[in-house]
């Protein structure tokens, strides 16, 4: 136990916030909040850092503490012993969240609570000695870290006041199951004198009537919790609805309420917001304080947000007509950084940091990639770098789309399904591929959004728009680019597949992109550069090093170290490299083990880093990153110090790099910071830890050089601008539709002969 506190204390050290010192804090300006006191929205963490580790245990209570900002409140939820201990545990069963059931694994019992028969092993059965020396935590939430089970003792109330949080919330859940037991949660406060004590909740009125006189002086403020709108108050056996009605009658005996953050922003039946409840307003009108509770930054939430916990504390806090004044969160630091930093981004603010913000695809975490919504929404949300990843028809036509496979990102399956074909040189299952089918036929198609982990957790990207938008041409992605110049936008070209392309199927799509750049006029421009990105060392040869082009070679293997030789090849060929996330940050079972030297290496050698791919999705996420995506790009551009970050969601991306708090060497009260890699690991008993996997291996010189790209075979033509030539019979799209057309009528005809003559 001793050698988990102290390299905790470590940890705690190499994670904390920056320190609120006065200087810094007098430097920070104050913001206008709409809250009942005009005062920043409280952080109250529910049971310390529960996201992480066990609830209310004391490591989930300290690193809670030590990552968020300054005025936390710490919540422990009541349980209580047979001998009268209050216990912080999250629920009156304890088997979900303890060892108990392991222990004594013949003592389930059933009570009735709150009318309703529980099954499981319960505080009151128990003394406190008995608990307290043979009794541990472990996360009660399974997809959480399960590491640190077994390893912390249960937390006295006592124990949690003891350690002096900023604040302290005590939410007394089943006062009147205890009472029916003879045990009195209003007499073990007595004794307690309220002393430490900011805040008591409970769903019951009886029990906070009774406790009101008692808190006196105390300046402990009282808040009466609503349960679901259908659930029956034991005090009045009324529904909680309609409660809700009468909120003048509740500041009778409460300051405040703390509701479900459903009650405030109410979900309609797919998941998306509906408008607002007037619940803040008018609870504010009567004077009362109004507490949300259920975040997380591991629940699935709307479809709103876009898997970005920030933005739906941000939705609570910062959406112009009201203000929550507080959350009850799992993750502390993310509603810190939420209402500190990310809060008040009126306007396109600066960005406090040089690194760029590149898409993946446009906003393909919003929309289907590269479509015209999708490269629309990464320029509103302040996308840098917009990316057109190149793919050719059967008739020579460039467009913008991820991959030469359509059937992911398309409805192409329900249409070209004969198409099927097996080409092992691009990938190793069968697909219907772009250089089979004509521009006119791809247009008919549908686009797709793709979610990337659909099957392996179930997270659907925004099902509302999922067929969204249409596909861009190159030559239209490049004049979109164009018109958004003002916002000092640039297009990024991605070559994919050259040498198949050329060599079997008669495609140059580096003459091409040439062809169409210069039609573009970029090649001369000296206000806006274009990014020419390949896997192919001579595709991106093919390009001269003149200042409007920026190579980017893209290193498809993970790497651990970048060696002078290679990086000198590197350099023969491009200005920059796109590296995957694990060969900058090694990760074994979700948790963060190490970090390379891969960028301080490129950088020696004057080459630029781009990391991909960022996604929102927690289940993408380490631990370490704490679930929250704004955590990994502090940890991957302050912390390791990318010059870029190619990403599916640019909004989260470019809402931290306008926040004062990712500039790490500014002094302020809070920051946003990256990251230790290891640390978070470090905490668990050695036997708990994942064994440790093999280093990726340097990245080798001759990885970088490829053959010279083979002739075009003269197989099709198509001019070089990416348009069909309207001379080249056959391959404009209106020629080819009608020739197919004209197939599909003579296939009509002969089929009805056939059926005629039988």
């Amino acid at each position: 136990m001793l050698r988990l506190f102290i390299i905790f204390s470590l940890f705690l050290h190499s994670c904390a916030a920056v320190p609120k010192t006065p200087a810094a804090t007098e430097a920070v300006p104050a913001e206008k909040w709409l809250t009942l006191n005009g005062q920043e929205p409280a952080v109250v963490a529910r049971g310390g850092f529960s996201g992480l580790f066990p609830e209310s245990s004391a490591p989930a209570n300290d690193l809670a503490t030590n990552t968020s900002s300054s005025g936390l409140t710490i919540l422990c939820n009541l349980q209580m012993t047979k001998d009268g201990v209050g216990l912080c545990l999250p629920d009156i069963r304890l088997d979900n969240s303890t060892t108990i059931s392991t222990l004594f694994p013949k003592a389930q019992k059933t009570y009735k609570v709150n009318g309703q028969d529980l099954k499981g092993w319960f505080a009151l059965d128990y003394s406190a000695d008995t608990l307290f020396s043979n009794v541990s935590l472990v996360q009660n939430i399974f997809s959480r870290p399960s590491i640190f089970d077994g390893q912390m003792p249960i937390s006295a109330v006592e124990d949690v006041i003891g350690t002096k949080p900023p604040k302290f919330w005590l939410s007394v859940q089943y006062d009147s199951f205890y009472m029916e037991h003879k045990l009195s949660a209003a007499e073990y406060l007595k004794t307690l004198r309220f002393r430490g004590i900011n805040f008591i909740s409970s769903p019951e009125i009886a029990f906070l009537k009774t406790i009101g006189m008692d808190v006196g002086s105390s300046n402990t403020k009282l808040i009466f919790e609503f349960k679901d709108p259908e659930a029956i108050e034991p005090t009045t056996n009324k529904k909680y609805s309609e409660l809700l009605l009468n909120l003048t009658a509740i500041k009778a005996f409460a300051s405040g309420v703390l509701v479900p953050k459903d009650y405030i922003w109410p979900l309609d039946s797919g998941n998306y917001l509906k408008p607002a409840s007037t619940l803040v307003a008018d609870a504010h009108k009567a004077g009362l304080e109004v507490y949300a509770s259920g975040f997380a930054n591991d629940l699935r939430t709307s479809f709103n947000y876009s898997y970005d916990p920030s933005a739906e504390y941000l939705q609570f806090v910062d959406n112009g007509q009201f203000s929550v004044d507080g959350f009850i969160t799992d993750f502390p630091p993310t509603a810190s950084q939420a209402i500190s930093c990310l809060s008040h981004q009126n306007g396109n603010l600066p960005k406090a940091d040089h690194a760029l913000v590149i898409t993946h695809n446009g906003a393909s975490g919003d929309y289907p990639g590269s479509t015209d919504m999708a490269y629309q929404k990464a320029v509103d949300d302040g996308a840098d770098i917009i990316d057109c990843s190149v793919q050719m028809s059967k008739d020579g036509i460039a467009f913008c789309h991820d991959s030469v496979d359509l059937t992911e990102s398309t409805t192409v399956m329900t249409t070209f399904m004969s198409r099927a074909t097996s080409v092992p040189e691009i990938q190793p299952t069968s697909g219907i591929f772009s250089f089979d089918l004509t521009w006119a036929e791809i247009q008919s198609l549908k686009p797709q959004i793709q979610s990337p982990f659909l099957n392996a957790g179930g997270f659907q990207r925004n099902p509302a728009n999922k067929n969204a938008g249409k596909f861009m041409t190159l030559v239209e992605f490049l004049e979109f680019s164009i018109e958004k110049a003002a916002a000092t936008l640039t297009p990024c070209v991605v070559l994919q597949n050259a040498a198949y392309l050329a060599s079997k199927k008669g495609l140059g799509i580096v003459d091409t992109v040439k062809s169409a750049v210069t039609k573009s006029t970029l090649d001369i421009q000296l206000t806006q550069k274009v990014l020419i990105q390949s896997d192919d060392s001579s595709v991106l040869s093919g390009f001269p090093a003149v200042p409007p082009y920026t190579r980017v070679l893209i290193i498809d293997k993970e790497i651990g170290d970048a060696p002078k030789p290679s990086v000198e090849e590197i350099k023969k060929h491009a200005e920059a490299v796109n590296l995957k996330r694990s060969s900058l940050v090694t990760i074994s079972k979700s948790f963060a083990t190490g970090k390379t030297n891969v960028v301080e290496e490129m950088h020696k050698g004057n080459v630029s880093v781009y990391v991909s791919v960022l996604r929102n999705e927690y289940i993408s996420t380490a631990f370490d990153y704490f679930s929250d995506p704004t955590v990994e790009l502090a940890t991957f551009i302050a912390g390791i110090g990318v010059d870029g970050v190619v990403t599916e969601f640019p909004v989260t991306a470019t809402r931290y790099l306008r926040s004062p708090c990712s500039d790490l060497n500014k002094e302020q009260p809070y920051a946003i910071l990256p990251a230790e890699a290891g640390a978070l690991l470090s905490v668990a008993a050695k036997e708990a830890q994942p064994p440790a996997s093999a280093p990726n291996p340097p990245l080798d010189a001759r990885d970088v050089i490829d053959p010279p790209l083979p002739p075009v075979a003269n197989i099709v033509s198509a001019n070089a601008s990416g348009e069909a030539s309207p001379d080249a019979p056959g391959h404009s799209g209106t020629v080819s539709a009608t020739a197919n057309l004209g197939l599909s009528l003579l296939t009509i005809l002969a089929l009805g002969l056939l059926f005629a003559a039988e």
